[in-house]
């Protein structure tokens, strides 16, 4: 019975993986990747667990088949949350990482937030939650190309 399942099972999780986003949590690593894979950078300030707009942007579109395929090819992804219920709350260093970067790219506070970057790390556009779809969202974010 277990090795009929364990085929099924490799299935699952690879077609799970090829799917999968990588969102990064370090901008710094974030901009050597996307020095050495030529993408420009998406990042995003959200608060994960109490910013409803954030929430529908993260289900809307950053779940969405369409955004994930693109993304895959053009985007290195970073989130920078912060969350408020205490169960999500970020290690500290995380946390300071994370004021620092909003410091620089969102000094007014503004949830969500998305920055995109070229890939030496400028800044071309922000934007943030559109009620669109993944399809006009990309062509949003497709706005700021450099």
């Amino acid at each position: 019975m277990i090795k009929k399942m364990i085929p099924a099972l490799a299935i699952f999780f690879l077609a799970f993986s090829v799917s999968a986003q990588e969102w990064h949590t370090d901008l710094d690593a974030a901009k050597r990747l996307a020095l050495k894979e030529n993408k420009e950078i998406l990042l995003v300030f959200q608060g994960s667990d109490w910013c409803a707009p954030c929430i529908k942007l993260d289900r809307e579109i950053w779940s969405s088949e369409e955004f994930k395929e693109f993304s895959k090819e053009h985007y290195i992804l970073v989130k920078a949350d912060f969350p408020r219920r205490k169960k999500n709350q970020l290690e500290s260093k995380q946390q300071e990482k994370n004021n620092k970067l909003a410091e620089k790219y969102n000094p007014n506070g503004y949830f969500p937030l998305v920055v995109i970057m070229d890939k030496e790390g400028h800044v071309l556009g922000k934007t943030g939650y559109k009620k669109v779809t993944p399809h006009e969202y990309i062509e949003l974010l497709n706005s700021f190309k450099s």
